[in-house]
């Protein structure tokens, strides 16, 4: 039995569901235990969100699964669990299955977020879940909840298929959503919960706040503070008038306990769903007393048609109808269980009136659940009237997503000098998705005939099928009021009020009453002219009630009394109110003629009962007031209380287990605030409906879409996006969409997304879907703007292969509605051609256009442009220059300032490419001049673009200041404009100019620094990480502790972005960055740990050449160091150079072999060394490098000059002598040859005791020394000859030419003393040396 199912188990109720939906009147059938007193929780928070839609998932329809007799309850264990594990699963929309590729993008995604999980914060808590953690390894987010308020929303929200639409649009990227259906097979991305750990969360929650709702074994409703199964014996039930749920307090007169019997019925009852909890809790609910049988199948079907009585009755008063047992009773409108009457008609009598429906069997049952919520085609269209979508919206809509003023505003060249395309090569098209080059020609030459002999055609207006009032525009339903009440009318004269108490005596309903009746229009001061004030009407209104009860004007009567109470309502005197409606009743004396009168007269009095807490009196008037308004189509909304009176209603379908009372009810209650301009008191209501459906409803049905994007709307005014956006998605996957709702949701979409030059792609899906619509209803005739919008959009992602295909089905799509922007169209298709790389594919669509003779001015000017562009990436720059002048004479003709500036911009990138820089100079500077005279929002792009262009042509001139001053207009001119990716360009282009033009540290880490900030707006994380790491480096260079510290921080960052990328290349690099800063820190105890972790990552990559550079710069830190260098030595010969030889780079084994030199020989082993040199010198011949060869003969003579090897040394430095080039070119050579040549003088006097060999190389690099004009080595020179042939020589001559030389250079280089004593190290003479001084 389907219809005695409770339905929609899981489903949540918006956070701060409004305060006016809260208190919903008076419950039935709720049993109570201490002396009938109502139980009162504290209403839903102000700031809950609604939540809609049906996932392909299908989750379970909405009818609660029995329990599970092996679960604990939580009032067993003594846990209340919070938490709730969300399962990431992505799959095929169509068969179900997984889709791998899409998996590892969302795990990819996931990890990115682990770590920056403020984003996915975000979205959870519009979806009222609080972030725990984020599991990217098991595609897991573990979340949890706080209050049952939030568990009440998630569980609708997942229950409506928004959790997986919210965090689909979280985790794929933009190209996901520009796929096309038969691309992707309608990949999507589902959230799978466990149900149970669902319910066994809600259930905690609910034992948490206090008493709860449960249905019994006996099938009545109490409320309990006792778990299901918890095994604890009777408990007493608390109540509370108006305490809060942790709070519950006796109320007075209720102190007394419930029966033992009761509350153990209460503590082994099922817990109701948590819309049914939010529904029961009220303030204060004057019905108590409940039908005390248990619920049957038949009490919950509303019945319509006929019925039969069952008893006699009499009617206790003119409004109730009088009848026989077995007389037929035709139901008007819809009986609903629950409630205590119905209004009938007596079939054979005719006569109307209430009917209790305990004296009458039901012939008809209504089993279809929109026959029930919809008595009325009026009702039936409220969802796709709400949405206030007209014709104009639709054309600005259409007007923004195509593009119009493609050619009112130029195109500037946005690709650089260094782009020009190459003729022909180039210009051959793609494989794939857009036609052919040759098939598009023969279209557009086909089109442009076709609209050269049609060329007086009418071109029809554009009809969306919507309606013609715009947005914000009110459109009451009722007419202008046909009568009126003026106070400069003659009031004593009775035949003045004559004709309108007759036409108010109208005995049936008629359109202009509505003014009257509706609470929402401000009809009455319409009507009734020319009053200073209330009072002054009320007066009047009084006197004419007067005349009608003289004239026995009963309905006239009624009308004008209602009139009075209303007013009396209005200024808060509800007792007098409340006796003019009782006085309108009496005077229709049971005449239902007007029902929409009987309709407002018993709701606004039941309103006033309730209010004053009359128990008598709304136990007579509050159950008809509900029946009338529940059964009634399209009554007027004529209280603002009307939703006290629904709210019994819908608790009595509750307790009734009545899904489709409960149905009809909340449609009742959500259009009644949505009448009253309440949106978001609504929100609950719609929800439970949509739910409904998705149980019960048909899946052919119209209107769930219509409320899926009610629903989106108002979550935008509640700044939800993710939710609005999770709606419309939901509510495209219904049925086939209409075109009205189609456009619509690509309304709603733009709304939701961040502003951002390029258009979102979430939008494809709903264009492709408009189109299919229009194609299906009225043709290709009023496809142009969409295609064109969709090409557009594929255009602004990069994709303008499928742009072109679709500008030309909205090309084709112009043509044959026989006008159109079809010349726009054209060059728009031009344009996407040369943004495509075929340029001469554009420039025969322009041609064609221009020999056409269609173009106006301003279109021939913009094709003029696009022509020059054209031309110049295909290298004709002559044409190309003929092409800009003739677009620039059409714009000064027009007054275009914008398009001048444009076409000067891209002169100036013509004469750049041609090499004519000061020209290109003049024509960027009068073009940036035009654009400092706009208002920077409309040309800020282009203007950002012309300021870096002569900043860059500054700069390349060497004018750096200039090139300074454009670089920082262009960013503070994109700032201005908020235009992100301008900011980008023009901080990477300042974040250059600091770093190599014109180095400044402290400049060059801001505009880092900001560009960081850009690529975090951006979500590119690749670009975070890459700046991070610059970032780094920048503060590591500055040389200070705390520079030092900030490099760790920013380090660390960029290495977890790398890890969240898997980039294991920069991840090991980011490692090995850290583990240098922390050797600079001399903290050494993490240095070590770094390093490994760096090796451990490369190694992981299998990659031997990684695993060589990083081996090689883990040494070099402790190489480059100042303490603990000999660890280098493990990092250089244990692990680099196996991996160099293995390998075969010879290149990095020569710098490892070079680098160990030097470390053996300052670590005080050069014996070791030398085995290296050897090698490194094997390896320089090997490589024929002659700079790397003379490198190692002189580090192999330095070697063996350090280990005493005098004659190897001696040898290996003529070596590498012997590899310079002659002649030499370059000062440093000379030095080298002085130096060398020096040092072979010094060896061979002094280690090898040869003074005339000595002697020799002295001279030589004597002559060196001359030939570079270097004193200071020529004066050590001079000294050494003389003390040589003064000392062992004995060339007293020669000892004085050097001995005075060398005193001339000491007196220019003010050295005061030369001594010609031998060095110390000359331990004796020489046996062949003459006898002479000791030395």
């Amino acid at each position: 039995m389907k219809d005695t199912v409770e339905v929609a188990a899981e489903e949540p109720a918006p956070m701060g569901r409004v305060t006016a939906a809260a208190p919903l009147g008076g419950g039935h059938e709720v049993q109570r235990e201490a002396g009938r007193s109502s139980a009162s929780w504290e209403q839903a928070g102000p700031e809950e969100a609604p939540a809609q839609g049906r996932d392909d998932a299908a989750p379970p329809r909405g009818v609660s699964p029995p329990r599970s007799a092996s679960r604990a309850p939580p009032g067993q264990t003594g846990a209340y669990p919070t938490d709730l594990t969300l399962q990431l699963l992505a799959v095929r929309r169509k068969s179900g299955l997984p889709d791998p590729g899409l998996q590892q993008s969302l795990r990819a995604r996931l990890r990115l977020l682990e770590n920056d999980s403020g984003e996915v914060a975000r979205t959870l808590g519009e979806l009222s879940a609080r972030l725990l953690s984020i599991h990217s390894d098991q595609d897991r987010i573990v979340v949890t909840f706080k209050t049952f308020e939030e568990i009440w929303k998630f569980s609708t929200y997942h229950a409506l298929g928004f959790t997986h639409h919210c965090l689909e649009d979280l985790l794929v990227d933009q190209a996901f959503w520009l796929l096309s259906p038969a691309e992707d097979e309608e990949t999507s991305i589902q959230v799978h919960v466990d149900e149970e750990a669902l319910t066994l969360t809600h259930e905690s929650l609910l034992i948490q706040e206090g008493p709860f709702f449960v249905r019994c074994p006996d099938l009545h409703v109490r409320a309990t503070t006792v778990p299901q199964g918890a095994g604890r014996g009777p408990q007493p039930l608390r109540w509370a008038s108006g305490a809060p749920p942790g709070e519950a307090a006796l109320a007075a007169g209720s102190s007394a306990p419930s029966t033992p019997t009761e509350a153990a019925a209460a503590s082994a009852g099922e817990p109701l769903i948590p819309f049914h909890q939010w529904a029961l809790r009220v303030p204060w609910d004057p019905f108590e007393d409940s039908v005390g049988e248990p619920v049957t199948p038949d009490s919950q079907q509303m019945a319509v048609g006929l019925a039969s009585a069952v008893a006699d009755c009499q009617g206790a008063g003119p409004e109730e109808m009088t009848f026989r047992s077995g007389d037929l009773i035709e139901i008007l409108g819809a009986q609903l269980p629950g409630l205590p009457w119905l209004l009938g008609r007596h079939v054979s009598s005719g006569q109307v009136g209430f009917v209790r429906t305990s004296l009458i069997r039901v012939q008809g049952h209504v089993s279809e659940l929109d026959s029930v919520v919809f008595l009325g085609e009026e009702e039936r269209a409220f969802f796709s009237e709400a949405g206030r979508f007209s014709e104009e919206d639709a054309g600005r809509l259409l007007s923004r997503l195509s593009g119009a003023d493609v050619c009112s505003v130029y195109s500037l060249d946005s690709l650089g000098e260094a782009e020009a395309e190459q003729p022909e090569q180039q210009e051959m098209p793609l494989p794939g998705l857009h036609p052919e080059p040759r098939e598009t020609l023969q279209k557009v030459k086909k089109v442009l005939e076709q609209r050269k002999s049609c060329p007086s055609r009418p071109e029809e207006p554009v009809s969306w099928g919507l309606r013609t009032v715009p947005s914000g525009v009110s459109s009451p339903d009722a007419e202008e009021p046909c009568f009126c009440l003026d106070a400069e009318d003659d009031r004593a004269d009775p035949e003045a009020l004559g004709s309108l108490l007759r036409f108010l005596d109208a005995p049936g309903y008629q359109a202009c009453f509505r003014g009257l009746y509706d609470l929402s229009l401000p009809a009455l001061s319409t009507m009734f002219r020319g009053f200073a004030d209330e009072e002054e009407l009320a007066g009047r209104l009084a006197q004419a009630r007067g005349v009608a009860k003289k004239a026995d004007f009963p309905v006239a009567l009624a009308r004008l009394c209602f009139l009075l109470g209303r007013l009396c309502v209005r200024r808060l005197k509800l007792s007098q109110a409340r006796v003019y409606f009782e006085e309108a009743l009496g005077a229709l004396g049971g005449h239902f003629g007007d029902l929409f009168l009987v309709v407002a007269l018993y709701a606004n009095l039941a309103t006033i009962h309730l209010k004053q807490k009359n128990r008598e009196k709304c136990g007579q008037v509050v159950p008809r007031a509900a029946a009338l308004l529940m059964g009634t189509a399209g009554h007027v909304c004529s209280t603002g209380a009307e939703a006290e009176l629904l709210g019994h209603a819908l608790r009595r379908a509750i307790v009734g287990q009545s899904p489709r009372a409960e149905a009809r009810a909340c449609f009742l209650l959500a259009k009644h605030h949505v009448h009253l301009k309440q949106p978001e008191a609504a929100v609950p209501f719609l929800e439970r409906l949509l739910l409904l459906h998705r149980a019960l409803g048909t899946p052919e049905a119209l209107w769930p879409a219509d409320c899926y994007l009610l629903l989106a709307d108002i979550y935008s005014r509640k700044c939800l996006p993710h939710l609005a956006l999770s709606c419309v998605k939901v509510a495209s996957l219904q049925t086939q969409g209409s075109l009205a709702s189609s456009l619509r949701s690509v309304d709603l979409v733009l709304r939701n997304t961040p502003r951002r030059p390029r258009l979102p792609a979430q939008i494809a899906h709903y264009l492709r879907q408009a189109l299919a619509a229009r194609a299906s209803s009225a043709g290709p005739a009023r496809c142009g703007a969409l295609c064109a919008g969709l090409a557009r959009l594929h255009s602004h992602h990069g994709q303008h292969g499928r742009a072109i295909s679709a500008m030309l089905r909205a090309v084709e799509a112009d043509a044959e509605a026989g006008g159109g922007p079809l010349v726009d169209r054209l060059v728009a298709l031009a344009r996407l051609h040369v943004l495509h790389r075929q340029s001469s594919v554009a420039l025969r669509i322009l041609e064609s256009v221009l020999d056409a003779a269609v173009a106006g001015t301003d279109q021939e000017g913009a094709i003029a442009n696009m022509a020059a562009i054209a031309l110049k990436r295909m290298g004709r720059t002559r044409q190309a220059a003929e092409g800009y002048y003739r677009a620039l004479q059409v714009a000064k003709g027009r007054g275009q300032l914008q398009n001048q500036a444009v076409v000067l911009a891209n002169f100036g990138a013509l004469c750049l490419q041609a090499g004519a820089g000061r020209l290109a100079q003049h024509y960027l500077r009068e073009a940036v001049r035009l654009f400092s005279r706009l208002p920077g929002r409309e040309c800020g792009r282009d203007f950002t673009q012309v300021l870096l262009q002569l900043g860059q042509l500054h700069t390349r001139r060497a004018l750096t200041q200039q090139g300074k001053c454009y670089y920082e207009w262009a960013f503070l001119v994109a700032v201005e404009t908020d235009h992100v990716e301008s900011q980008l360009r023009a901080v990477q282009r300042l974040c250059h100019f600091y770093s190599a033009v014109k180095p400044r540290a402290a400049q060059c880490v801001v505009y880092h620094e900001f560009q960081l900030a850009l690529a975090r707006r951006v979500a590119d994380k690749a670009l975070e990480g890459q700046l991070l790491e610059t970032i780094s480096q920048l503060y590591l260079s500055l040389g200070t502790e705390r520079a030092y510290k900030s490099a760790l921080d920013y380090t660390k960052r960029s290495l977890g972005i790398f890890i969240d990328l898997q980039q294991k290349e920069k991840e090991a690099y980011a490692w090995l960055q850290a583990g240098k800063i922390y050797y600079l820190l001399q903290q050494n105890e993490l240095v070590d740990l770094y390093i490994q972790v760096a090796q451990d990552a490369a190694l992981y990559t299998g990659d031997p050449n990684l695993g060589l550079e990083l081996f090689e710069a883990a040494g070099d830190i402790f190489f480059n160091g100042t303490w603990e260098r000999e660890k280098a030595v493990s990092f250089y010969r244990d692990r680099a150079l196996p991996l160099a030889v293995t390998t075969g780079n010879q290149e990095a084994e020569l710098r490892l072999c070079n680098k160990l030199v030097a470390l053996l020989v300052e670590l005080g082993t050069p014996q070791e060394g030398l085995e290296f040199a050897h090698v490194a010198l094997a390896l320089s011949i090997s490589l024929g490098d002659r700079l790397n060869e003379r490198v190692a003969y002189h580090r192999l003579a330095a070697l063996h000059h350090r280990l005493g090897h005098g004659e190897l040394a001696e040898h290996f430095y003529l070596k590498a002598l012997s590899l310079c080039r002659s002649p030499l070119e370059f000062d440093e050579e000379t030095l080298y040859y002085v130096r060398v040549y020096l040092a072979l003088g010094d060896l061979t006097f002094h280690e090898l005791k040869d003074p005339f060999d000595a002697a020799g190389y002295y001279q030589l690099a004597l002559a060196a020394a001359v030939d570079l004009g270097h004193k200071k080595a020529q004066m050590k020179i001079y000294t050494r000859l003389a003390t040589i042939y003064h000392n062992f020589l004995l060339d007293r001559e020669k000892s004085l030419f050097f001995y005075q030389k060398a005193r001339t250079f000491a007196s220019e280089l003010n050295i005061r003393r030369v001594t010609l004593a031998p060095p110390q190290r000359c331990w004796g003479r020489a046996p062949w040396l003459a006898s002479g001084h000791p030395p």
